[in-house]
């Protein structure tokens, strides 16, 4: 058997890959892991369970549930929230563990399985193979009866509780405001529209209603052409647009035009600072960042450190050093003070309270940044474990370098899924990035095939 865990959780087709068997069984070893289950005397563990809309969500919420309950674990059952929300009550409420059923922006036949650690942390490689282990030893274990079996109940308040955390945190209102927001008919299609609107904004949706099916089916962060549309007709002030699972979030300004996850880091960094809450004035990014990015945190005297792709990533990184804010082009910030893991709604909550509070438009905040051309080329069929050690293609690289100089950069990745190399150019010049990266391309291909 190949490793369950992902970069994010356990994730497949649902009933094919990811199905009741597998939901059941992983939760109970994670209650062992996690909840410790039956490991001392008079300890009742307790989880938080929360899942997004899809249909195939609701026979594996029972599933994990079950198997929650049968090894000895309280349920708290939270219903359709985001995944940071499930994140937050697990540490607000002293859970032991929680567990969110979702694939965040993957179409609806595919479902997930996120486990949080005590405080509402994401798993460690270590505990995720600690449960891995537990799930292949089997059934080989002590199981509670009568009164030692999990209690399950519904908590409805984790709604109002997880909305009241997002307005307490805001440095300002949103009075004034006229904000749409795309909810890629997914988990935040409840809370985000109540947030915003406790906070004093105009509210117009999108997306926003769930039926079990049309998660990401042509609205959200990975479809932004609704939201642009909505935004110039409704003559809203800026839009704000959440995948399947609300731990993203891409905007859009008054003009219609696309604001990424580097440009959101960009503002907030700023806003962070001169509120003094910005520690050692420095920001947490991945590899991918646009070094557009880099330039303008160099020019305003904000130190960059840049990780590996993926959020988890960024996430240990802040939380070795202490920086309170970290994120990636994709959309995905993480604001450490107020959330373990990022939260779509809490960043354009601060995005729109960034807006407010300045009085200036989205488009002009984003102006502290250019975003450079970047073309990305995926390169199949080829040896990706050579990239590091190939003579030939570090040449290529090198001269790729000189060509482009301090204006742009060049980065090689391996796949960590498909037999291919990715090959990202950043230039001053569209047709200068597409013709370097063009030419790497063959380089890896001739090299590598």
């Amino acid at each position: 058997m190949g490793r369950l865990f992902g970069t994010d959780g356990v994730r497949g087709v649902a009933n094919a890959d990811l199905t009741a068997e597998l939901a059941l069984g992983l939760s109970v070893a994670a209650a062992h892991v996690l909840g410790e289950a039956g490991s001392f005397e008079g300890h009742r563990p307790v989880a938080v369970v929360g899942r997004d809309p899809r249909a195939s969500g609701e026979f594996l919420e029972a599933a994990v549930v079950a198997g929650l309950a049968s090894a000895g674990v309280d349920v708290l059952r939270v219903g359709v929230l985001p995944t940071p929300a499930v994140a937050y009550l697990t540490g607000a409420l002293g859970a032991d563990l929680g567990v969110m059923l979702s694939a965040s922006h993957n179409a609806m036949p595919d479902n997930g399985i996120k486990f949080f650690a005590r405080g509402g942390h994401k798993l460690a490689d270590e505990l995720e193979d600690r449960i891995e282990a537990q799930y292949a030893a089997g059934a080989d274990w002590q199981r509670p009866t009568g009164a030692g079996v999990g209690r399950v109940r519904d908590y409805d308040e984790g709604f109002d509780q997880y909305v009241a955390h997002l307005i307490g945190v805001l440095p300002n209102r949103l009075d004034g405001l006229k904000v749409v927001l795309d909810e890629a008919h997914g988990a935040a299609a409840r809370v985000s529209p109540e947030a915003f609107a406790r906070a004093g904004a105009e509210v117009v949706t999108i997306g926003a209603e769930p039926d079990g099916l049309n998660i990401n089916d042509g609205c959200g962060s990975t479809h932004l052409e609704q939201l642009k549309a909505a935004v110039v007709q409704h003559g809203a002030h800026l839009g704000i647009a959440h995948d399947g699972d609300a731990d993203r979030c891409l905007a859009v300004d008054h003009t219609g035009a696309e604001v990424d996850g580097d440009q959101i880091l960009a503002v907030l960094a700023l806003a962070l600072r001169e509120r003094g809450a910005l520690r050692s004035d420095t920001v947490v990014a991945t590899v991918m960042s646009n070094l557009g990015f880099k330039l303008a945190m160099e020019r305003e005297g904000l130190a960059l450190v840049q990780t590996g792709v993926g959020d988890r990533y960024v996430l240990e990184a802040m939380k070795e050093h202490g920086y309170a804010l970290g994120g990636e082009q994709s959309g995905h910030v993480i604001i450490l003070d107020h959330a373990t893991t990022g939260d779509g709604t809490l960043t354009g909550l601060m995005l729109a309270a960034r807006v407010a509070d300045t009085g200036r438009s989205l488009a002009e905040l984003t102006s502290v940044m250019e975003r450079l051309p970047q073309v990305l080329v995926n390169v199949p069929d080829v040896d990706k474990s050579r990239v590091a050690t190939s003579a030939e293609l570090a040449a290529a690289v090198v001269e790729a370098e000189r060509e482009l100089g301090e204006t742009g950069r060049v980065l090689l990745r391996s796949s960590g899924t498909e037999p291919l190399v990715r090959v990202m150019v950043e230039a001053a010049d569209i047709d200068q990035a597409r013709s370097v990266a063009g030419r790497l391309a063959d380089a890896v291909k001739s090299s590598l095939g």
